[in-house]
């Protein structure tokens, strides 16, 4: 899946604003919801990381824009160096990563070295209907994933099935993106609440 080493090698070979680009925002709070597999590379995830983070969490997404191909745009979450996202992970206390993965189910797949936190997302996303459960691919349990490189040195990593993902948009090209079901909302919303808890922040 992962093509290039490190970002340098990507943009020596998928120039910038042609093949990809970066999107972000800082914010007062210590929690930044990142999506480095954004656009068309795991389709969904920079909706939902930017849904979720919204005007009160950080926001950050390395963003796929060619027309195909986009999968050659993966960069490990172990090996993800673009400096823009390394700075704004570094800058956060927690770091909240959205991915994307195969499956018809609709399923969000937990990981991360933040178990409290695990544990508080999967009570929330099952309250409002989700179904939630952990995968030995995903454990994102590495210190350098980039989930984990906020300073507290722990932070959570989510996996959402493209059958989950094909239940929160009308069809899965960009422009479909934009237009979201109800399963968006409530699955942002149940995100939102319990990133709000002073217990996280």
């Amino acid at each position: 899946m992962t093509h290039y080493a490190s970002i340098r090698e990507l943009a020596a070979q998928e120039p910038p604003g042609r093949a990809f680009l970066v999107q972000w925002r800082r914010a007062a709070s210590g929690l930044i919801v990142m999506a480095i597999h954004g656009g068309g590379i795991e389709p969904g995830t920079t909706e939902v990381a930017d849904a979720v983070a919204g005007d009160r969490l950080g926001f950050y997404s390395f963003v796929g824009i060619k027309r195909s191909g986009n999968r050659s745009l993966h960069l490990s979450s172990r090996s993800f160096d673009e400096p823009i996202g390394l700075r704004m992970a570094a800058s956060a206390k927690t770091v909240i990563s959205i991915h994307g993965c195969r499956g018809r189910g609709a399923w969000t797949y937990l990981g991360g070295r933040d178990q409290d936190l695990q544990r508080s997302v999967a009570d929330a996303l099952q309250a409002a209907g989700f179904s939630v459960g952990t995968s030995a691919r995903f454990q994102g349990i590495s210190p350098q994933n980039i989930c984990n490189r906020g300073s507290s040195g722990k932070g959570l990593q989510l996996e959402l099935s493209f059958g989950l993902r094909r239940s929160f948009f009308i069809e899965q090209a960009i422009g479909g993106r934009k237009r979201r079901r109800a399963a968006f909302n409530r699955y942002v919303a149940a995100l939102q609440a319990c990133l709000a808890s002073p217990s996280v922040n």
